[in-house]
């Protein structure tokens, strides 16, 4: 780039997309990549990091080509799809001017998607007329769901943070299915947060598992709206120690220390000699099958991997997407490696990068790989419709 004789350049454009992706973008990026996270994770689910390296190689599972066949996607792309049509539901009731309780919408969708997975709904349920999301057959198979969503929905009880159901859970099924809460517009961030934290509150009854949920869908939020990556999750967290929550309940000390954990080990400017291995990503974070750990897990893959200060410039369009890409492609990795739940924390992870960056994000070739990705496009269509997006 040259400069008139006498003047100083330009200073070096700050780490982030080249330019401001459109919301429908990032609706479609958050659901489209925390579906890519979870495919790429669920392949890999249950097993060992000397497990994932004995059949993948050293540096574990990197891409959906080692697959023998492609991975599906998980309960987690299922729930986050059902949650996006709950309130898809309550904003239709809205543009109608028709006032809906939000949490009923999404407890009843939550029901409609218990009965995809073979287990009867409660009589005592009410009965709910099918919607758009209740015809597409890929969503009707059973992948592993997690038991305090199973249970807590087969109670036929609406879940509350005063009366809640399993109220000594705080599985990461909570965190894996929330981001969609922070892909509305024009909320305040204490609407989303208690949007989330309610709605997390109809299958786990723990603070950490509410908190957790409650603080990924911010971190959507700030993202949607423009902040950057570190700021988002530093932003969040202080807003959960900060008094966003409600009257009498404090921060659970496990969600602050496992995301204060991240930022730290993530380090303001990471280099690729600075990443914890995975065994040591699992003795700090945790496995990730609570829902703190879950979504520290996450954040850490994200921040560790991001690129520092950018070089191109701001008209290299080009070199911006393959910058998003490589840094997606990076902290999915880091997501995936671990002996713990990777295709939650993969998906997490996924939603966070598909929200800041928009579609550039993805890689064309794990796209093509993706099950069914007309259906997680007709709910991004379809929520970004319903927005104005």
């Amino acid at each position: 780039m040259s400069t008139e004789p006498g003047t100083t350049p330009a200073p070096a454009p700050a780490p982030g997309p080249s330019h401001s992706p459109a919301h429908g973008s990032r609706i479609h990026g958050c659901l489209l990549g925390g579906a890519l996270g979870d495919s790429l994770g669920y392949a890999v689910e249950f097993d060992s990091i000397s497990a994932i390296r004995a059949r993948f190689g050293p540096a574990g599972l990197q891409d959906f080509s080692a697959l023998d066949a492609a991975s599906p996607f998980s309960d987690d792309t299922q729930m986050t799809l059902y949650t996006a049509d709950g309130l898809l539901e309550a904003l239709e009731w809205a543009n109608d001017g028709v006032s809906a309780d939000i949490n009923a919408c999404l407890w009843l969708a939550y029901l409609r998607w218990l009965g995809t997975q073979g287990v009867a709904v409660p009589a005592s349920a009410p009965v709910q007329p099918p919607r758009w999301i209740d015809g597409q057959d890929v969503l009707k198979n059973r992948r592993a769901p997690g038991n305090a969503c199973l249970s807590g929905l087969a109670t036929g009880e609406m879940g509350t943070v005063q009366r809640p159901v399993n109220p000594e859970s705080k599985g990461c099924g909570t965190v894996m299915r929330s981001a969609p809460f922070g892909l509305i517009p024009h909320l305040e961030p204490e609407t989303v947060y208690k949007l989330s934290s309610d709605a997390a509150s109809l299958t786990h009854g723990h603070p950490a598992a509410r908190q957790s949920a409650g603080v990924f869908s911010l971190v959507i939020h700030a993202l949607a709206t423009g902040r950057g990556l570190r700021e988002a999750a530093e932003s969040a967290l202080a807003q959960l120690c900060g008094g966003i929550l409600r009257k009498g309940e404090d921060p659970d000390a496990d969600v602050v220390s496992r995301l204060e954990a991240a930022l730290r080990l993530a380090g303001d400017k990471p280099g690729p000699g600075d990443r914890l291995s995975p065994e040591d990503l699992v003795r700090e974070l945790g496995e990730g099958w609570v829902a703190e750990e879950a979504l520290a897990v996450a954040l850490y893959a994200v921040l560790a991997t991001a690129p520092g200060t950018g070089t191109e410039t701001a008209t290299a369009a080009g070199a911006a997407e393959e910058r998003a890409e490589a840094h997606f492609r990076a902290a999915i990795a880091v997501a995936v490696n671990h002996s713990g739940d990777s295709d939650s924390t993969a998906s997490i992870a996924g939603n966070i990068l598909g929200a800041y960056y928009g579609e550039q994000c993805l890689p064309a070739g794990w796209l093509a790989a993706l099950e069914a990705p007309e259906v997680i496009r007709g709910m991004a269509s379809r929520l970004a419709a319903v927005t104005g997006s």
